[in-house]
């Protein structure tokens, strides 16, 4: 295939082929890039499809605006907000970005928060801006990490700094989680498309099969228990949306105030 092609997945999701590079980018900037269902659900058929397309050789996944996801909508405005329907989603790319038998290059371009830190953590490579910022603030909503990121998490920065970002909600600058093995490079705000290019660039021209075949190493080796995760997060998280620990923190977020947690 030559030259760009853009095919008409929606206007929250856009999914771009152009030669051997497969560009999808989450669109909604006037939220952050929150995420619905129906979205995650778009993003993952292309991965997967992308899996069996032999023309694409490299995936970059990244947000418009000035954020790579600020995680699932708790607004209510989106459509598929279902929390468990989110979840099963959120999941699902989870596991394609995962298994997918083409290298994942994350371009984190700002906030990446909620299930959008656990989507950079589930690239093979993941670049962001040296403004950008990582956050798992479930605990601010009431909710448990999910999207993979209770495996994704202690296999790249171990369970003392995983323990701290799943319960403490703390912001990590780039450069610091670069420092920490939680993402590969942070890199100047003026040089990240450049050195975006380059890594698409080296990757599409890279020998394919072994960087399949090193992924299914990772998984099988460090990610073995990426599935049962997954499933431990499923259980955990739709106890957590039917607590009343829940209800107060999509309460306090809706109406911008700290929530006041009960612990039931």
């Amino acid at each position: 295939m030559t030259g760009p092609s853009a095919r008409p997945r929606g206007e929250d999701v856009l999914v771009e082929r152009t030669g051997a590079v497969l560009r999808i980018t989450i669109n909604r900037p006037a939220s952050l890039n929150a995420v619905t269902a129906d979205m995650l659900t778009v993003a993952a058929e292309a991965v997967e499809a992308a899996g069996r397309d032999t023309g694409v050789r490299v995936i970059v996944l990244t947000g418009a605006g000035r954020a790579f996801s600020s995680g699932a909508d708790l607004t209510g405005t989106g459509q598929g907000t279902a929390p468990g329907a989110t979840l099963d989603a959120a999941n699902r790319l989870t596991t394609a970005l995962r298994t997918v038998p083409k290298p994942v290059l994350a371009a984190v371009n700002g906030l990446a928060a909620g299930v959008g830190c656990s989507f950079a953590l589930a690239a093979d490579l993941t670049v962001a801006r040296e403004s950008a910022f990582f956050l798992l603030a479930f605990a601010n909503a009431g909710l448990m990490p999910d999207g993979g990121a209770t495996a994704l998490l202690p296999a790249a920065i171990g369970h003392a700094r995983a323990a701290r970002m799943a319960m403490l909600a703390e912001r990590i600058p780039a450069p610091q989680a670069a420092e920490w093995g939680l993402i590969a490079f942070a890199v100047p705000d003026d040089e990240f498309d450049d050195q975006v290019q380059r890594l698409t660039t080296r990757l599409a021209e890279g020998p394919t099969a072994a960087f399949a075949q090193t992924k299914h190493a990772f998984n099988t080796t460090v990610l073995d228990r990426l599935p049962q995760a997954l499933e431990a997060e499923r259980e955990g998280q739709n106890a957590l949306f039917h607590s009343a620990d829940f209800a107060e923190g999509v309460t306090a977020f809706r109406t911008k105030r700290p929530p006041a947690f009960e612990g039931r």
